[in-house]
């Protein structure tokens, strides 16, 4: 059953659709797909003799703490392909049965659903290659439409808020729509370079976090106001040009988060490319100093990934607009404002050291088409994996790396 909502959604959702076989990296393979209980009890009737088989043999039932949702999942082959994935690379259960025999998670992916104040929110994430396409290759920036869209009974909502309830009143979450509206227009405010933007960002949100700890969640709209003005009028420049470029600690930091994803084992051969490029653009090797290691990693900057990146600075912009628009950007899961900042933070600095390897790998042949490969890649390996951002932020933590001071090494070359 299907029924119209009013729905808040990036411009990019309108012209999306699956583009199935032709796909270059299908979410078919190489991540765990659980199975919902309505989905679960729908595969032990099937009739189909050859679906029958396969289904009673790789989907099987949940044993730790699972939900309605995660009621079952689907066991992968050794390769990581799902057993329902075909030779042309399209389903099996969607062909024989029809999409409406299809768990919640396949019907969905890429897309996320999110609850505001009772607006349906809906994105997608980077690990889809078409919407990456997408969302990132549009030079015009990320805008928002409200649409009247229809949406089925398996709706899966990844976070709801109300933020108009009484028990927010006078709580950071009652200026949620506040703060996550001066988040992205600092984002897209191109009167900046983009790492200055987020250091604006990281200046503003160690403020608002010292406001909230001290009971002051209620001048929090003054605070944008007045950092609003800063930013429009220019006076906070001067601020921004006093930060040094610190290629080694850079290095150092960026490079001890990649070996935590890299050990932890890389299972998308795109991005394992993407990494193995990374290694070889920087000449890496266990004997070199670090020192040595940030001169090729600056002069990969400068020579191969500056030409191209300063044209086209905006498609980090928007990976970042969405990011902060798909994880209810500051209100996910973290006990601060300012952490959100640094998690968003880690993210944008490992494409960026990823990007500034691979294009002093490919020189020349660094194109858009690689930055695309990348941020695709990255999203399916690092942002589904709650085990690596969870061990990335306790690293930043441990060793006293989510300062001000150290962002700001992070975003800045």
């Amino acid at each position: 059953m299907t029924k119209k909502r009013l729905a808040l959604i990036p411009q990019y959702m309108s012209q999306f659709a699956c583009i199935g076989s032709a796909c270059e990296d299908t979410c078919c393979v190489g991540w765990r797909v659980n199975v919902d209980k309505n989905t679960y009890r729908n595969y032990k009737k099937i009739e189909n003799p050859e679906l029958k088989l396969i289904l009673d043999k790789h989907v099987k039932r949940n044993r730790s703490n699972p939900n309605d949702s995660t009621y079952a999942k689907i066991v992968l082959g050794q390769d990581g392909v799902c057993p329902l994935l075909t030779e042309e690379k399209l389903c099996k259960v969607q062909q024989e049965l029809g999409e409406s025999y299809l768990s919640n998670i396949c019907a969905t992916y890429p897309r996320i659903a999110n609850e505001v104040n009772g607006v349906f929110e809906q994105s997608a994430t980077m690990s889809c290659p078409e919407v990456a396409r997408l969302a990132l290759l549009n030079p015009d920036g990320i805008e928002f439409n409200e649409v009247e869209e229809e949406f089925g009974d398996r709706l899966m909502f990844t976070n709801i808020i109300n933020t108009n309830k009484k028990l927010m009143k006078n709580k950071i979450e009652h200026y949620f729509w506040e703060l996550r509206i001066f988040t992205i227009q600092v984002l897209q405010n191109r009167d900046y370079p983009l790492a200055d933007r987020l250091i604006m960002l990281g200046m503003f949100f160690h403020k608002a976090d010292e406001y909230v700890k001290t009971g002051r969640s209620d001048e929090l709209p003054a605070l944008i106001a007045s950092y609003t003005n800063l930013i429009n009028e220019g006076s906070i420049r001067d601020n921004l040009t006093d930060i040094p470029v610190n290629y080694a600690i850079q290095m150092e930091l960026l490079k001890e988060l990649a070996d935590e994803r890299f050990f932890a084992g890389i299972n998308n051969q795109r991005y394992f490319d993407c990494f193995a490029a990374f290694l070889h653009g920087i000449e890496y090797t266990l004997e070199d100093k670090i020192e040595e290691i940030a001169e090729r990693y600056h002069a990969a900057y400068e020579n191969h990934y500056l030409p191209v990146m300063s044209q086209h600075e905006y498609v980090l912009e928007n990976y970042l607009v969405n990011y902060v628009f798909k994880n209810m950007f500051p209100m996910s899961k973290y006990e601060s404002v300012y952490d959100e900042f640094v998690v968003m933070v880690l993210h944008y600095a490992l494409i960026k050291m990823n990007l500034i390897g691979m294009a002093g790998h490919y020189k020349e042949g660094f194109n858009l088409d690689l930055v695309i490969k990348l941020i695709q890649s990255f999203a399916k390996t690092v942002e589904h994996s709650k085990i690596f951002l969870g061990h990335a932020f306790d690293l930043l933590e441990k060793n006293n790396y989510k300062t001000l001071a150290y962002m700001s090494i992070l975003i800045k070359n």
